[in-house]
């Protein structure tokens, strides 16, 4: 995301999705399929990501509606926000399985990240589709998030924070770099969160 060389395309998967608006009202797609790099890059091409209900649960394929998406040209910050943009340093790409496991920490409210997913965003980070986007203060990783990053899109998967604000403002960081050259080959730019959320409205 940051750097110059290009993601690796896998192998085609041997996976076709259904039109992301054949829906449930629910949002759901499908179940099954597996989670290999081409699938996943298939289904984010198709307006799918992937989320089981509940670790080790079967696998299901999302694309609800109202769909939780920010487009980086219209970022709002509170005042109470730029304050919190002052107490951390962000880096990008520099502690991914660190932010994979703090996402998914067992401990955590619905949580629904299992091994097959820390194991998946872990090769589709080595292939270079996934990313991270940290906060970090003296004490160390404070907050941060990661997805994937496909054309002028970024799928944020998940987020998570140790102290106050660390999340938000990995978040918009993310946006702010998704925006920082709009006169480049992908001028149209969004982040999709997926979800819309009191968090994220926030």
């Amino acid at each position: 995301m940051s750097g110059t060389d290009s993601p690796v395309e896998p192998p085609p998967s041997t996976w076709a999705f259904p039109r992301a608006d054949s829906a449930d009202a629910n949002g759901v797609v499908g179940m099954g399929a597996d989670v290999d790099p081409s699938t996943l890059l298939t289904a984010y091409r198709s307006g799918l990501f992937p989320m089981p209900v509940e670790p080790g649960g079967p696998m299901v394929w999302w694309s609800p509606d109202p769909r939780g998406v920010l487009e980086v040209d219209n970022l709002r910050v509170s005042r109470s926000m730029r304050r919190s943009l002052d107490r951390y340093e962000i880096r990008i790409d520099t502690a991914f399985p660190e932010v994979m496991v703090a996402c998914a920490d067992p401990t955590r409210e619905r949580g629904w990240i299992d091994e097959r997913i820390t194991g998946a965003y872990t090769d589709l980070h080595r292939l270079g589709w996934a990313h991270s986007v940290e906060t970090w203060d003296e004490r160390g990783l404070a907050g941060g998030l990661y997805g994937v990053a496909i054309g002028g899109l970024f799928a944020g998967e998940s987020m998570f924070h140790h102290r106050t604000d660390a999340s938000k403002v990995a978040l918009h960081a993310l946006v702010t770099l998704m925006g920082a050259n709009p006169g480049g080959p992908t001028p149209h730019r969004l982040v999709d969160v997926l979800w819309c959320t009191p968090h994220l409205a926030r």
